[in-house]
C-alpha cells in the first residue's frame, strides 16, 4: 500500500488522474470500475478536459460502477447512473452501452448483483478501480461490519453515511435512500490495481484506520492492506494522522 499526499486536493486529483489517462493510452480496451459521491468530481472533471483536448480517448473503453441506490426513481438526479452521465460519461466519448451500473429499481434484487458480478468476470476484472472512502472507513457501500469476503449485494446504510450523503439530498435526510446494491469488498479486492481518493479533516481517521490499523471489519477499507497495488492519494487534511 501506497500513500502519496498533496498540498491540495486539486494536486491529488491531478496525480490520479495521470494514472487513469496513462492506462487508457496504453490499453484503449481497458476496464474502469468507477465511484461516485463528492470526492471523484474534481478528478472527472480532469478526465473530460484531457479528453477534450485530444489527449486521452474513451471510445473503447468500459466500466463497471461501485453501487446504486434503491428505490430512486430513474429521472431522479441523484441516482448514480444520472451521477455518471452528469459528470463524466456525457463529458467524454465514451459509449454509453459500455457503462455499467447496478440497477436500484430490479425487482430482484438477489439476482441483479449476481448478473452485475457475472458479467464483470466474464469482462475480464476490473483493471483499475477507483475509491473514496468514507468517514467511517466505508468503500462503496460497505459499511463497518461488512465481512471482507462480500461480494454484490445489497446493503443497508448507517446512519452516519445517511447524515453525510444529506448533503445530496437538500440536506434533509428523510430523502436520502437506506439501501443500495453495492460492489462487496471481495469485489473490490478483485481488482487488479486501486486508486483511493480522500480528502479533508474529515477522512483523516479513516485513512488512519485503514493505513495503519489492523484489518478489521470496523473499517472495511482496512481490507485494501490485503492487495498488493494500492495507492491512496490524500491531501494534507486527510493524511494528518499517518505521522
Amino acid at each position: 500500500m501506497k500513500v502519496e499526499v498533496f498540498k491540495t486536493k486539486e494536486e491529488a486529483n491531478a496525480a490520479a488522474a495521470k494514472v487513469f489517462i496513462d492506462a487508457v493510452n496504453a490499453n484503449p480496451n481497458i476496464i474502469l470500475g468507477l465511484a461516485t459521491g463528492g470526492t471523484p468530481e474534481g478528478l472527472y472533471a480532469v478526465l473530460a478536459d484531457a479528453n477534450k483536448a485530444g489527449k486521452v480517448s474513451f471510445k473503447t473503453v468500459r466500466s463497471w460502477n461501485l453501487d446504486e441506490y434503491v428505490g430512486l426513481p430513474k429521472e431522479h438526479p441523484e441516482t448514480y447512473r444520472n451521477f455518471m452521465n452528469r459528470k463524466l460519461f456525457d463529458n467524454i466519448d465514451i459509449d454509453k452501452a459500455n457503462t455499467h451500473v447496478l440497477n436500484g429499481l430490479a425487482t430482484d434484487k438477489e439476482g441483479e448483483c449476481a448478473a452485475y458480478e457475472a458479467s464483470l468476470k466474464a469482462a475480464g476484472g476490473v483493471d483499475i478501480q477507483l475509491l473514496g472512502i468514507g468517514s467511517d472507513g466505508h468503500i462503496a457501500f460497505n459499511e463497518p461490519g461488512s465481512p471482507f469476503d462480500s461480494r454484490t449485494r445489497e446493503v443497508f446504510l448507517e446512519q452516519q453515511t445517511i447524515d453525510d450523503n444529506a448533503r445530496f439530498f437538500d440536506g434533509d435526510k428523510s430523502k436520502v435512500p437506506t439501501s443500495a446494491l453495492s460492489m462487496g469488498i471481495a469485489t473490490i479486492l478483485d481488482a487488479k490495481k486501486i486508486v483511493l481518493l480522500a480528502y479533508g479533516a474529515n477522512k483523516a481517521q479513516a485513512v488512519r484506520d485503514a493505513v495503519k490499523g489492523t484489518p478489521d471489519v470496523k473499517c472495511p477499507a482496512s481490507a485494501l492492506q490485503s492487495h498488493p497495488d494500492v495507492t491512496f492519494y490524500c491531501d494534507e487534511a486527510a493524511a494528518s494522522l499517518l505521522g
